[in-house]
């Protein structure tokens, strides 16, 4: 990968990840315009740090610590995301936190097995 297409990498990611998460999201019920906005919304704040900021720790030190900054990058996502669903959601059926993981979960492997597809 070359630093030049990491911006359309970041905003293929974003898209992906909004679409994946959504579509998750109605899948476990979550059916309020609010809540899914609000799904929307906080992928906007977590997407771009979460790409980005890993390629910038490969660049500088190496692909291992990618891995690691990636690893702490998405458990700090699926907490502060997990924040914010408890604070704004009104769907409560299942715990804000568990909602947080199982989106970034999908996202994460269905990302995964989408870019091992394509490259």
């Amino acid at each position: 990968m070359r630093l030049n297409d990491l911006p359309r990498m970041m905003v293929l990611s974003l898209l992906c990840t909004i679409l994946i998460e959504v579509l998750v999201a109605i899948i476990l019920g979550i059916r309020n315009k609010k809540d899914l906005l609000n799904v929307v919304l906080v992928n906007f704040m977590t997407n771009p740090l979460v790409v980005s900021f890993p390629v910038y720790i490969m660049v500088r030190v190496g692909l291992n610590a990618r891995y690691v900054a990636t690893i702490v990058l998405e458990i700090l996502t699926v907490i502060a995301e997990g924040i914010v669903y408890k604070k704004y959601f009104k769907f409560d059926k299942i715990n804000s936190f568990v909602i947080s993981f199982i989106l970034n979960f999908s996202s994460y492997f269905i990302g995964k097995i989408i870019n091992y597809l394509i490259y």
